[in-house]
C-alpha cells in the first residue's frame, strides 16, 4: 500500500502519469525585478535572455564603496516601485529614446531612468562574491537614492558587454547572472504558499518569497522535486533548493522585518528535516532555483513564457533528500 501511494504521489508530479502528457501546473503568475531588492513587477509574459527573463536585476543600489544593497541591511528597499513599458516583453521588442523606467518611493519625487542612455563605466562594484565594472546611471540617480537613504548611493546597471558572472559550477556549470544572488530563476507554487500559510498564524503573501515563475494546481512543495520541465517548449532544470535568508520575515508593504514565516519553517522545512543524511547548516528552504538550457546554447533568445502555460515535469528527484541544496 505504500508502495502505491509513493507511485501514485510522483505520478501526480509528472502532470498524471507522464505518458499521458498531462500538464503538472500552470504558470499563475511572472515576476521581474528590474532593481535588486525592490519590489517586484508582475507581468503577462517574459522573454527570455542568456541571464535569466530580460530585464530582471539588470540594475543593483550601492553604496559609496560600490557594495551591493539587499533588503538584509536596506529594508527600506521594499518600498521602491519600479516600472518599465509593457512592450519592453515583447519578443520583438526594439528599444527607443523614449523608453524609461519609472521609480516611485514614498515620500519622493518620480525617477526616470532612460533605457537607451549613453553610460559611463565605474568600477569596483560588488555583490557578494562577485566584483566587476558597471555601468552608472548618473548624478540624477545617485542623489535621489542617496535622500532616500540618507547616504551616499548609486544605481548602476550590469555591463553585459564587458562582465560575466557565473553561476555556482557545483550546480549549473556555465550558465550565468547579472545582479541576482545565485541563479537566473526561481519558482515557487501557490500551493506551497497555501500550506505555509494555513499554520501561520498571520498569513504572508508570496511577495515574501520573491520568485520570478509562480506556478498552481500541483500538491505543495512539488517543485523540491523537479529537476527537469518544460514551459513553452523551453526546459528548465531544477539545480538547487532555495535555502531562504532574512528577506522573507521582512514585510513588503513596510519594510519592517519580523521572525515570521522562518520561524515556522524551522519546524518543517529546515535541512534537518528535509535532508537529514547531510549536513546541518540550519537553513530554510522554500522554491526551487532553475536554469534555461536553452539560455546556455542560445536558443532561447527571443522566446517567452506566459501566464498561462502548462508545466511539463520531465524528471523528478525521488525526494527532497536527493534534490540539490
Amino acid at each position: 500500500m505504500a508502495m502505491e501511494k509513493a507511485a501514485s504521489f510522483l505520478s501526480s508530479l509528472l502532470g498524471g502519469g507522464g505518458g499521458g502528457g498531462e500538464p503538472a501546473a500552470t504558470v499563475k503568475s511572472i515576476f521581474i525585478y528590474p532593481i535588486k531588492s525592490c519590489r517586484g513587477l508582475a507581468v503577462p509574459q517574459a522573454p527570455i535572455a542568456s541571464t535569466g527573463f530580460r530585464w530582471d536585476r539588470q540594475w543593483v543600489v550601492v553604496n559609496a564603496k560600490g557594495r551591493a544593497y539587499t533588503q538584509r541591511v536596506e529594508p527600506k528597499l521594499a518600498l521602491v516601485q519600479v516600472e518599465l513599458p509593457l512592450e519592453a516583453f515583447a519578443e520583438d521588442w526594439q528599444l527607443t529614446p523614449d523608453d524609461h523606467m519609472v521609480i516611485r518611493a514614498p515620500g519622493m519625487d518620480t525617477l526616470k531612468i532612460p533605457l537607451a542612455a549613453e553610460h559611463t563605466t565605474i568600477d569596483h562594484v560588488s555583490v557578494w562574491e562577485w566584483s566587476g565594472s558597471a555601468y552608472d546611471e548618473g548624478a540624477e540617480a545617485a542623489e535621489w537614492f542617496s535622500t532616500y537613504f540618507g547616504k551616499p548611493s548609486r544605481l548602476v546597471r550590469f555591463k553585459e558587454a564587458s562582465e560575466t558572472r557565473p553561476t555556482d559550477p557545483d550546480f549549473a556549470q556555465g550558465y550565468k547572472i547579472t545582479f541576482t544572488d545565485c541563479f537566473p530563476f526561481l519558482i515557487a507554487s501557490q500551493g506551497s504558499l497555501d500550506a505555509l500559510n494555513e499554520i501561520l498564524k498571520e498569513p504572508v503573501p508570496m511577495n515574501r518569497f520573491r520568485p520570478n515563475i509562480l506556478v498552481d494546481g500541483c500538491h505543495p512543495y512539488s517543485e523540491d522535486l523537479w529537476k527537469t520541465i518544460k514551459i513553452n517548449n523551453l526546459t528548465f532544470l531544477g539545480v538547487k533548493l532555495c535555502n531562504r535568508c532574512k528577506v522573507p520575515t521582512i514585510n513588503q508593504e513596510n519594510g519592517i522585518p519580523g521572525t515570521e514565516p522562518t520561524e515556522t519553517l524551522l519546524t518543517f522545512r529546515s535541512d534537518q528535516v528535509l535532508r537529514p543524511s547531510h549536513k546541518n547548516k540550519r537553513q530554510v528552504y522554500f522554491g526551487q532555483n532553475l536554469v534555461c538550457k536553452e539560455s546556455l546554447s542560445g536558443k532561447g533568445k527571443g522566446k517567452i513564457i506566459k501566464v498561462g502555460d502548462p508545466v511539463y515535469v520531465l524528471q523528478a528527484f525521488a525526494s527532497s533528500n536527493e534534490a540539490p541544496a
